[in-house]
């Protein structure tokens, strides 16, 4: 897999640390290279816990079709009323965030939603996720970069499979 290259300067990610902090919520227009749709029967209370629980935006709403939320660049989330109840969430939604976002993140939803969430969870291949389960019942996992330390399992893993280290 030689063909891999660092381009963490596309990302709004910042490097993994202690000190990391996240970007500004990012308001400017663009072509979005990905979205998600999401579902609801009950739009204010779904866009409520979105930017209450998840710190996302209204970015716009179109009265009645649509709310379009943002956080990030290129986190975009479009809530699209419906008259169907929620169903089971078949697949999962991740956003990135910074560790010191975690509990922050769990305690908002919680208080929202309560036993909307589970974890947070160290993973294999090197973050804490946090799984909430939405009003719309959407699964959400709310994943932070833990610093990447080249001793460990999880570096191993990453080289084992091709991925260069992040180099600094």
């Amino acid at each position: 897999m030689s063909d891999y290259f660092e381009a963490f300067e596309v990302s709004p990610v910042p490097p993994p640390g202690p000190d990391a902090t996240p970007p500004e919520i990012y308001r400017g227009i663009y072509g979005m290279p990905m979205f998600v749709n999401v579902p609801t029967s009950d739009l204010a209370a779904s866009v409520d816990f979105w930017v209450r629980g998840f710190g996302f935006i209204d970015l716009f709403t179109i009265p009645g079709q649509v709310t379009h939320l943002r956080r990030w660049r290129f986190q975009d989330v479009l809530l699209v009323p419906t008259g169907a109840p929620p169903a089971p969430p078949a697949v999962s939604i991740s956003f990135s965030c910074v560790l010191s976002q975690i509990d922050e993140i769990a305690q908002a939803c919680t208080a929202l939603v309560p036993g909307c969430t589970a974890g947070p969870r160290k993973t294999p291949w090197n973050t804490v996720d946090l799984e909430v389960i939405t009003p719309e019942n959407a699964r959400v996992i709310i994943t932070a970069a833990r610093a990447l330390d080249a001793d460990s399992p999880e570096a191993r893993n990453l080289e084992a499979v091709g991925i260069p280290l992040p180099k600094g």
